[in-house]
């Protein structure tokens, strides 16, 4: 028999299948703490990916952009909507090849650093490396800090 360890929620998004350990980052870049109920499930057996989290967020759906940056943390992640309880739309995580705006490029000399002006990177999916479009430098996702989502 089956055991529910996270309890369903009436409305509001369902990030499944996030890389364990992840779903705290998710969620301190989604800001959830200042403004949402949510509940986050970590280290969760998954035959998928053998652990996983699980963030539940009530009232919530997710921005095209949160999507993104989501995607770039954890591949594997999921995204279920719910309305009254019921399924509604669910999505796996799709790696943008060009991200805009989403990234802060560590390169303190790049000109995104010093003029007004939105990053690129384009995404290397097979190596998952970001190449900055302007400097043209390339990082991991773990050397990249992502801009404040709204």
């Amino acid at each position: 028999m089956k055991e529910m360890k996270v309890q369903r929620i009436e409305n509001g998004t369902v990030i499944d299948h996030i890389s364990a350990g992840k779903a705290l980052y998710i969620a301190q870049l989604l800001h959830l703490a200042e403004s949402s109920l949510f509940v986050i499930g970590s280290n969760l057996q998954s035959s998928k990916l053998g652990k996983k989290d699980i963030i539940k967020i009530e009232n919530y759906q997710l921005s095209e952009a949160e999507k993104q940056s989501i995607a770039l943390i954890s591949p594997s992640a999921s995204f279920t909507e719910i309305k009254n309880y019921n399924v509604v739309n669910k999505a796996q995580a799709v790696i943008p090849e060009l991200i805009m705006e989403l990234i802060v490029c560590p390169n303190h000399n790049c000109i995104t650093n010093k003029e007004i002006m939105s990053s690129c990177f384009k995404m290397n999916p097979r190596n998952m490396t970001l190449q900055c479009a302007y400097c043209e430098k390339k990082y991991t996702i773990d050397e990249v800090t992502f801009k404040k989502l709204l």
